[in-house]
């Protein structure tokens, strides 16, 4: 099975990109756009001058456990700079969901609580909300991880939507949103 349709059993159709559209990052955006691909495992990342986006990452059934998820987090780690994802929100009737956002808590991952994050999926018409965790080596502010994740939204997952998919994502504007703290605000 290639890499793809790793990938494609493994996650929501609503949170997938099109293989034109991963291939297409990997051609265009080669230098920053990576596939890491081994028997057990798919990830597929942005490295960016100032963090990391990953993309999705996909450790097989027959490896968890072992340690595999782990070493693929610790070689972004090592790259030092912040690492951000997208997670669906738990659902208990889905175990998978709690176990990656214990998983990613005890890798050191903090939930951005203030970044609101609704996008309508080009597949399904339907709006899919995520939450947004994020790694830092430095103590990284949330403003900071979203002004990173309206990059990534635009370099991203919009990258070319009006040709592969006939019609463009939602504006970024609409997708993502900051809760501002007014202490924060205050002088």
């Amino acid at each position: 099975m290639n890499w793809y349709e790793k990938l494609k059993q493994y996650f929501p159709i609503q949170e997938m990109k099109s293989k034109e559209h991963m291939d297409l990052l990997l051609e265009e955006k080669s230098d920053t756009y990576i596939k890491d691909e081994g028997p057990n495992h798919v990830l597929m990342y942005a490295n960016l001058p100032d963090f990391i986006f990953v993309d999705y990452i996909f450790v097989s059934g027959d490896a968890r456990g072992q340690g595999l998820g782990k070493k693929l987090i610790n070689g972004l780690k090592e790259k030092n700079k912040p690492i951000i994802l997208e997670v669906e929100p738990v659902d208990y009737e889905d175990t998978d969901t709690e176990k990656r956002q214990r998983f990613y808590k005890r890798e050191g991952f903090k939930h951005a609580k203030s970044i609101g994050y609704r996008r309508r999926s080009l597949a399904t018409n339907e709006i899919n909300e995520m939450e947004i965790l994020y790694w830092s080596p430095e103590e990284a502010g949330e403003k900071e991880i979203f002004e990173a994740m309206k990059h990534t939204y635009q370099e991203i997952h919009t990258y070319k939507d009006k040709q592969l998919y006939g019609e463009s994502y939602m504006p970024v504007d609409e997708v993502l949103s900051l809760k501002v703290d007014k202490e924060l605000v205050e002088d």
